[in-house]
């Protein structure tokens, strides 16, 4: 039996991860289950998952772990040189990933490109998302999160959290999106006046809003296509 082996069976059911992505799949795991598995091994106190949540909270975030050199990794209670390489081959592959050619990446050409990509995900949501992608200068999606949770206004959704996400990813334009849980995608007039001060923002900042979709159950609404922007 290897010595992975032997930590998970003294792993509580609920921290096994190569179980749960066996049986889950790896988008079913948390930031922290991924890194385990590259980690492989916890230490004697610590057991595999606990240690990466701890590498975590040293590293800040996955971008502060991707800035970790291998002598700030190996300097962490429980990560040799093996595990920090493990790490750093991990993060490489990411990186290489999200330089990828943009031939392999998804093209938004129109607003039902952007509906066919995020559909499945917003459509059964019982709270509204506020969702955001980031395009480069030939329309290929470089980036995408969700800026909000919630009823969206002035509050919940400002400017500066969406245009300073475009600005880290270089974006050359954005497309937003949001659901409507009760299924109807008609705008409101708290996303069309959102809709408005978001393409205020981006003139000012030199990035275009290309689009607002609203998502409802199997259907949409372009803002753009509406005339309301």
């Amino acid at each position: 039996m290897g010595s992975f082996d032997m930590i998970l069976r003294d792993t509580p059911a609920g921290e096994r991860p190569r179980e749960r992505m066996l049986h889950h799949g790896a988008h079913a795991l948390s930031n922290a289950e991924l890194l385990a598995i590259l980690l492989r091994t916890g230490t004697v106190a610590e057991s595999v998952v606990r240690l990466a949540e701890r590498v975590l909270r040293e590293a800040g975030s996955l971008k502060g772990l991707n800035e970790m050199r291998i002598e700030q990794l190996t300097a962490l209670k429980g990560v040799g040189p093996a595990k920090a390489m493990q790490i750093q081959a991990g993060v490489e592959l990411g990186r290489r990933l999200s330089r990828s050619a943009p031939e392999e990446r998804c093209t938004i050409r129109s607003p039902g490109d952007a509906a066919e990509l995020l559909m499945e995900d917003l459509r059964y949501l019982d709270k509204e998302h506020f969702v955001c992608l980031f395009l480069n200068t030939k329309n290929h999606v470089i980036g995408r999160e969700t800026i909000s949770m919630g009823s969206l206004n002035a509050t919940v959704v400002h400017p500066r959290e969406v245009f300073r996400s475009a600005i880290q990813r270089s974006s050359a334009s954005i497309l937003c999106a949001h659901n409507h849980p009760s299924g109807d995608p008609t705008p409101s007039h708290e996303d069309i006046e959102l809709t408005q001060r978001l393409m205020e923002a981006g003139e000012i900042i030199g990035i275009d809003v290309l689009d607002h979709l609203v998502i409802g159950d199997g259907t949409f609404i372009s803002m753009r296509e509406r005339g309301l922007m």
